[in-house]
């Protein structure tokens, strides 16, 4: 089976860290471990990342250095990060079983610049509102509430159109090396009309919404979205939350119309999930870091299925449809 397995830069840096690379690797071993498993049991992998606390404090680090070296632009600061948490997880795999053959691919993504605004991904670290609002005013931030984890900047978002260099990254799926790619939600760029010269955009794409479009494009069985949560819930945080084992693609995308999936939380992770059913054969999985092997092999996580594969169930009562 041919799996895309989506990484959340939070679940590289976890909330209330400093994220230093021990505590970094740290967490990327606990997923290398599962993917090695994974490979083993003759899976073909693609893992994409996140990277908002990567290049939100790289950001940072050039607002406080900026007397010191010229700044650089934002789409630049992603392809560091692709870099970066690339070598972190080639690290891992290393440290896991250094037999597996594991690449980074620089991916460039063409993104929709008109999608871009009002700014709404969140990047960096967690402050207070008050120290929010001081650093908007200070440096010029757009800053807005993360999911009631604390206030974040945030930046522009732009949709993904095309993702560039997929022949080669199906390439090296064919010789049996693990790749990464699309880091970051890939390296935002814009096209002329003939395409002859694309230019870097000053955004983040969101990563999920990057690899529900590059597992289209490599031909993907099944996309797997990793988050801080078991699975998905609906009513989530009040007295009638109810966790779901399975979704189908019309309860989603309900949820979505009706608010049930936040745009700020578990809004992009359906979405992308939806858009990959929908053009493809193949399921998707929304789990826990902790819960990948499981949630691969059906045994954890919501799965969001096409319609024909249904009724939605609730993880508790597995043959109880979910109230409409």
């Amino acid at each position: 089976m041919r799996i895309v397995v989506a990484i959340g830069g939070n679940a590289l840096i976890a909330e209330g860290e400093e994220g230093t690379w021990p505590q970094q690797l740290a967490h990327a071993r606990v997923v290398a471990e599962q993917l090695v498993d994974l490979r083993e049991a003759g899976h073909e992998l693609v893992l994409t990342h996140g990277n908002g606390p990567h290049v939100g404090l790289l950001l940072l680090q050039q607002a406080l250095g900026s007397s010191e070296a010229p700044e650089l632009p934002l789409d630049a600061l992603i392809a560091m990060t692709q870099g970066e948490v690339g070598y972190l997880l080639e690290t891992a795999f290393g440290e896991v079983d250094p037999q597996v053959p594991v690449t980074t691919v620089l991916t460039r993504v063409v993104v929709d610049p008109a999608t871009a605004a009002p700014p709404t991904k969140p990047v960096g670290p967690f402050y207070t509102e008050a120290e929010a609002g001081r650093l908007a005013v200070e440096r010029g931030w757009d800053v807005a509430p993360d999911a009631g984890r604390g206030w974040r900047r945030v930046v522009g978002s732009p949709r993904p159109l095309r993702i560039l260099g997929c022949e080669q990254i199906r390439s090296l799926m064919d010789a049996g090396t693990v790749v990464i790619a699309g880091g970051g939600g890939g390296i935002p760029i814009v096209e002329d009309d003939d395409r002859s010269h694309p230019q870097g955009f000053a955004g983040v794409i969101d990563k999920d919404r990057c690899s529900a479009e590059l597992a289209v494009a490599v031909d993907a069985d099944l996309l797997v979205l990793l988050t801080g949560v078991r699975r998905v819930a609906l009513d989530f945080g009040t007295r009638w939350e109810r966790q779901l084992a399975r979704v189908t693609v019309s309860d989603a995308v309900r949820g979505l119309a009706e608010g049930e999936f936040p745009a700020g939380s578990m809004g992009p992770k359906i979405e992308s999930a939806t858009r990959f059913i929908e053009s493809t054969d193949g399921a998707a999985v929304i789990a826990s870091a902790e819960h990948l092997a499981d949630a691969v092999a059906g045994e954890d996580g919501t799965r969001i299925v096409a319609d024909r594969h249904g009724p939605s169930v609730v993880a508790q009562k597995l043959c109880v449809e979910v109230a409409r």
